[in-house]
């Protein structure tokens, strides 16, 4: 009896997670159900100013995440297309809050389907309680220290307190 080797099916949901929201874990957990392994891949984006180092950011998506076996956390600053060729991974995970967020990404999963046909997006509808949600709320309600402790994992709000006392 011959043995079928099945490949893997790895999914990277990449992003700033500057910090890491509610919102974003939805999608985590629910991706994590999908796939045999999610990689949380941190955009190291030269041309913003982010609050939190890739470093800070890999070490909380990791303490939020823990619990979730599938889920492997890292960073990338190349061509998305590049990093999921090296990862052998042929799915991207994005989340979808508003028509806006669909036009934007329905422009970028065209443009990565066009530079490599392998791969593919899927578009996962946030949480309708997270709909309005965005790392940039989140610091800016935690920078005038307002509670963000229903908007963001505890570990996330402890270190946002940190960063703006």
């Amino acid at each position: 009896m011959e043995h079928e080797f099945k490949t893997p099916r790895i999914a990277v949901y990449p992003g700033s997670f500057d910090p890491v929201t509610k919102g974003h874990m939805d999608i985590i957990q629910r991706a994590s159900r999908q796939f045999d392994k999610l990689i949380v891949a941190v955009l190291n984006n030269l041309s913003k100013n982010p609050l939190f180092t890739v470093e800070e950011r890999k070490d909380l998506l990791r303490s939020v995440t823990g619990h979730l076996p599938n889920v492997e956390v890292d960073s990338f600053r190349d061509l998305l297309v590049n990093y999921m060729n090296h990862k052998q991974a042929h799915v991207i995970v994005r989340g979808i809050r508003s028509v806006t967020d669909f036009e934007y990404e329905l422009q970028l999963a065209s443009t990565n389907q066009k530079l490599n046909s392998d791969v593919e997006t899927i578009f996962m509808m946030t949480n309708p309680k997270y709909s309005y949600l965005s790392s940039s709320v989140v610091k800016e309600i935690a920078y005038f220290n307002g509670d963000v402790s229903d908007l963001v994992p505890f570990e996330v709000e402890k270190a946002l307190k940190q960063k703006y006392s």
